[in-house]
């Protein structure tokens, strides 16, 4: 992964951060975004003083613009992408309902975020890859591509939506080099989790210590370092046969 342009959304914190961190530290120079100039400030603080290359771009995407931005501004900086990491998401947390109350304006801003997002950014990669016959897509999902949660109908909608959307990237640019896959974390320590845990623990009259020994077989949540290794594996020449596929990271929560 020598100086392979690496670019990481969502890379302020949690999951999105970690793989940014790994993934320099595996010798990639990573473009990070996010919304918060702080969050990528201290990114790149962390990236540079390890030893690391490091770019940051804020902006937000939401903003159906905000790809063709990021993707031009990672041109003009350090060249063509070779790894796009589709992390950026929005969780159930921010907005949890049952589905005959849900909230129609945010069922399309997660659809923005989690699913048009990632479109757009493969489809502005892509070309570059396909021209050198080499590329990594690794999309950032969730064990709730395969199973559903309460009051997550976005959330657990807009990841089978990325798991359709790596599947069909994936057979089409296989021949070319390229590969696309999907990472499918369980319950992760991370900002958006901990907005879920103390929703779940009100919803269900219990404690968010009790929710965290339930979060997975190993009777804890994840830490954003584990699902970085994996993405930082999917990028790398060894995983070439690696194709079209969404693998979990969870613990052993889910099985298939």
């Amino acid at each position: 992964m020598k100086n392979c342009v690496t670019l990481v959304t969502g890379a302020g914190r949690g999951i999105g951060r970690a793989i940014a961190v790994a993934m320099a530290a595996a010798g990639a120079r990573v473009v990070g975004t996010a919304r918060s100039q702080d969050q990528l400030d201290s990114l790149a603080a962390e990236i540079t003083d390890a030893g690391g290359q490091a770019f940051t771009v804020v902006d937000d995407l939401a903003d159906s613009a905000a790809p063709a931005r990021i993707h031009a501004a990672t041109i003009e900086h350090w060249g063509a992408v070779e790894v796009l990491v589709n992390n950026a998401g929005i969780g159930s947390s921010q907005n949890p309902k049952p589905i005959v109350d849900f909230d129609d304006d945010f069922w399309h801003l997660t659809m923005a975020v989690n699913v048009t997002a990632p479109y757009l950014l493969t489809k502005l990669v892509l070309p570059a890859m396909i021209e050198k016959q080499w590329g990594r897509i690794i999309n950032i999902s969730s064990i709730n591509a395969k199973v559903a949660g309460v009051h997550t109908s976005a959330y657990t909608a807009s990841k089978h939506a990325i798991t359709g959307l790596t599947k069909a990237t994936a057979v089409e640019v296989a021949a070319q080099g390229i590969t696309v896959n999907a990472v499918c974390p369980g319950t992760t320590e991370s900002f958006m989790n901990n907005k879920r845990l103390e929703y779940d623990a009100q919803r269900l009259g219990t404690t968010i210590e009790e929710l965290e020994a339930k979060a997975s077989p190993l009777e804890r949540r994840l830490a954003p370092d584990e699902i970085a290794a994996l993405a930082v594996f999917l990028a790398q020449d060894q995983a070439r046969a690696i194709n079209g596929q969404s693998i979990n990271v969870c613990g052993g929560t889910v099985m298939v």
